[in-house]
């Protein structure tokens, strides 16, 4: 049987501090026994609380502070909107405390997926904690680290449906730390998985690194939590198209052994249809033939060529390694002409050259088959697990994404826009990322609204530390909705701030409800004032809108509870057909939500 020593020691500190503190409360009481006795309370606390997981030595950022003596609020800053149709997106920029403070009051248990990439804390000017980098000589850098990421996601779970996710992005720097913190928040049994990404291979500097004896870094980890507990995730299966390798570009003409061999562009030549199609799409050479390097392409952009290639698999191959056979086999083949051929269970399609090499034919459809019959949007996929492959392949494109520079790096878009696509249950659900960084999780969820007519919706939180907000994020969604014709809708709120220490409600709700709006469209996703949407805080702004010509276009009126309705200004919308919308009394709450 074993014996659990630390339990011990507590039981014997706790003793010895019940001796103590019986014998501070049997002393005069006086302002020093109090305290005394409050000191020890607190540690018996500490001493009897949590033994299993993270420790970190707590901080107080300064945005802590500022929360302590002030009210945060959401200011519109109507010169950065875009768009002018389609689902309503928000950026907010401010501290993403504050921000996460805010949302509560209008996206508490309502978000289905997070997706956050936080700074990884690398000792490389990534992770800046109250306006100072966070380095390598810095004692508590772990500590800073993990305190800044317990409050942000501790308010993150609290927004989260019950079905809902949260994707974090992370290296090998904090990931131990980060999975026993996020196990403590979320609940251990909420843990999914922890994704591996290929995000670089061994080439360059890698090369010379790994030459050395170093296991140089070609992946960085997401961690997965569904807060339900449930490890089916997915409402599609996860999957990777089978891209087309080049080398297969032969093709086995005739019915019966030996086959002839024929280049696959030779094959197509009858193909009117498919070879217009990739003429169109700028696939063939000058004498209309199929380069062998645009077969990829050709595959993943061409429907008719893609249903060929699957329909004729079997006898498009490439060759192989050169195999042994019997002189008695190679002595009565014809060079030139391919033979089926069966060893140990295994068929080959072999061939002999003029020299009297013989070299083994691989179909296409091996290659298929590893698809285990599923086919996706693109023919044959593979089922993808928790290793993630190839997103190196987007890395040396990534700086052109947007068409917005980012030192510290970004997420390429396809590997966000697999996220939404697998984790989201519904096309109209919302997406939180409040690390928003270069803004790739918004033009991921418009690229996809698009491909498949969803009614996603992005809500995007950053700082403009160093003037990222301003520079980057915004350019970029202004890049997307406008240089590429999304069709998606964009306000931009700052999160500012009102001073309440020394204050009692009464004295500042006047300046609250000033900003009761922006709270009612990021809730809501209604423009106000829009065509169909309206907000009134007194009776002057009712009266307004009934002597007003939008009174005919307005659907929704959001309106202050404490405004009362006569009864003719009742019948009056109610025959506009006006639904009536109460602004809810949390908003008016100064605390978190």
């Amino acid at each position: 049987m074993s014996t659990n020593i630390s339990k011990l020691k507590r039981e014997r500190l706790l003793s010895g501090l019940a001796e103590l503190r019986d014998f501070v409360a049997s002393s005069p009481p006086s302002e020093l026994t109090g305290r005394l006795l409050g000191c020890l309370a607190e540690v018996e606390r500490d001493i009897s609380g949590r033994k299993y997981g993270v420790f970190f030595e707590e901080h107080r950022e300064n945005i802590d502070e500022l929360l302590s003596r002030s009210v945060p609020l959401l200011c519109e800053e109507p010169e950065l909107a875009l768009g002018s149709s389609g689902p309503l997106n928000f950026l907010i920029e401010g501290d993403n405390l504050a921000a996460l403070q805010l949302l509560l009051k209008t996206h508490r248990g309502s978000i289905g997926l997070i997706y956050i990439d936080p700074p990884y804390n690398t000792n490389n000017n990534d992770f800046i904690y109250d306006d100072s980098f966070v380095g390598a000589e810095d004692l508590f850098r772990h500590s800073k680290w993990m305190s800044f990421m317990d409050k942000r996601l501790r308010l993150a779970r609290k927004l989260l449906r019950p079905d809902g996710s949260i994707f974090i992005s992370i290296d090998n720097n904090e990931f131990a730390q980060l999975k026993l913190l996020a196990d403590r928040i979320f609940g251990e049994g909420s843990f999914v998985t922890a994704l591996h990404v290929e995000m670089s291979i061994t080439q360059g500097m890698k090369v010379r690194a790994a030459k050395q004896g170093n296991i140089v870094k070609n992946g960085e980890y997401i961690l997965v939590y569904r807060l339900d507990g449930s490890k089916n995730i997915g409402h599609v299966p996860l999957t990777d198209p089978v891209r087309y390798d080049p080398h297969y570009c032969s093709f086995l003409l005739g019915d019966e052994s030996p086959f002839t061999e024929v280049p696959l562009s030779a094959a197509l030549e009858g193909e009117g249809e498919i070879l217009g199609a990739l003429r169109l799409l700028g696939l063939l050479d000058r004498r209309g033939s199929l380069p062998n390097k645009n077969l990829p392409a050709a595959y993943d952009k061409c429907d008719a060529f893609r249903s060929w290639v699957n329909a004729h698999a079997g006898r498009i191959c490439r060759t192989h390694d050169a195999v042994s056979v019997s002189d008695e086999v190679s002595g009565n083949m014809v060079p030139g002409l391919v033979y089926s051929y069966s060893s140990d269970s295994r068929s080959y399609l072999l061939s002999k050259n003029e020299s009297g090499g013989v070299y083994q034919r691989i179909p296409l459809s091996d290659k298929l088959s590893v698809a285990d019959d599923y086919y996706g949007t693109y023919g044959p996929t593979k089922i993808r697990g928790d290793w993630w492959s190839g997103f190196y392949l987007d890395m040396g494109n990534i700086g052109k994404e947007g068409g917005v520079d980012f030192l510290n790096g970004k997420k390429p878009k396809r590997l966000i826009k697999q996220i939404i696509k697998f984790a989201l249950q519904r096309e109209d659900d919302t997406v939180l990322d409040f690390f928003a960084g270069s803004g790739t999780t918004g033009q991921a969820v418009m690229e996809l609204n698009a491909e498949d007519g969803g009614r996603r919706r992005f809500i995007l939180c950053t700082s403009n530390e160093n003037g990222i907000c301003r520079t980057v994020t915004w350019p970029r969604l202004r890049n997307v909705i406008e240089g590429e014709g999304r069709r998606a809708r964009l306000k931009c709120f700052r999160v500012d701030y009102l001073p309440t220490a020394g204050r009692l409600y009464y004295e500042y709700a006047g300046e609250l409800l000033k900003h009761m709006r922006e709270l009612v469209e990021l809730e809501t996703g209604a423009d106000c004032p829009g065509d169909e949407a309206a907000i009134v805080l007194d009776e002057s702004q009712l009266c307004e809108l009934l002597g007003s010509p939008r009174l005919a276009r307005c659907r929704r009126l959001y309106m202050h509870s404490d405004i009362l309705l006569g009864a003719d200004e009742a019948q009056r919308l109610s025959d506009s057909g006006v639904t009536l919308c109460p602004i809810p009394e949390y908003y008016y709450d100064e605390t978190e939500g």
